[in-house]
């Protein structure tokens, strides 16, 4: 559990940072996930392959067809899961936590606009929304909704088609379901979230502001004014010639 609780304290660091759907993904993800893995998936498949039974005393066609029936752990597969989605905002705090260091490091440090830190944990929660839809097609494609408790092999070293038996089927099918639920969920709450950022990005900016032009060409020249001074009188007053250009000759 040493690890699992390290995991669990770097996800926590999210939630400073995070509004109020990112701490109910946070919450799904550490009840939900860890702590339902930790304490219930292990129990679960640790036997998986030990329990695995085929009616044949050929070597290595036991292994074999456990092999084709399950070609990646349900347990290890999830565990692979939980720490790829981890990555993003573990990520993003470590960026956070570094920018504030060099902020608070001296004057001259730079701090990061709210708008940089904005853009970074918005692609956090983007790259995490990938991964949760990369595994739950993942999960369908290898796995199914159903671990059925038959299966027939043929692969070789078996001399013929063997039957192989599965431990607890209808158990390690309610887990998996739960935790394909489980994955939806977090799903839904993150493209809630990244909804959320994207609206609430839009509404700190506002409309666009319109920049003052240049004065129009045709409008009345403003008056001369004073370059020497008050005390200059022969540049401050013009000429008749230049002030009344009508009475030259």
């Amino acid at each position: 559990m040493g690890e699992w609780a390290f995991l669990g304290s770097l996800l926590d660091a999210v939630q400073l940072q995070s509004p109020l759907v990112g701490r109910l993904w946070l919450v799904v993800m550490l009840i939900f996930r860890i702590l339902v893995l930790a304490t219930v998936g292990g129990a679960v498949f640790e036997d998986e392959q030990e329990e695995f039974v085929c009616n044949t005393l050929q070597p290595g066609c036991r292994q074999t067809c456990y092999d084709r029936a399950f070609p990646v752990s349900h347990y290890r597969f999830w565990l692979f899961h939980i720490l790829l989605l981890s990555a993003p905002p573990v990520l993003f705090v470590i960026y956070s936590m570094h920018q504030a260091g060099k902020g608070a490091g001296g004057a001259g440090a730079a701090c990061p606009p709210p708008g940089a830190l904005r853009r970074c944990y918005l692609l956090s929660v983007a790259l995490r929304l990938l991964a949760e839809l990369a595994f739950l097609g993942g999960q369908a494609r290898l796995y199914g909704f159903r671990v059925a408790p038959h299966f027939a092999c043929a692969a070789p070293p078996c001399p013929h088609t063997v039957d192989c038996f599965v431990s607890r089927p209808t158990e390690k099918t309610v887990f998996v379901l739960f935790y394909f639920a489980v994955g939806l969920l977090s799903a839904l709450l993150s493209v809630a979230e990244l909804g959320h950022l994207l609206w609430k990005g839009r509404a700190h900016e506002g409309p666009p502001k319109l920049r003052p032009g240049p004065p129009p060409a045709y409008g009345p020249a403003p008056p001369a004014r004073d370059r020497d001074g008050e005390g200059g009188s022969g540049r401050s007053q013009g000429s008749p010639a230049t002030a009344r250009p009508d009475l030259t000759i």
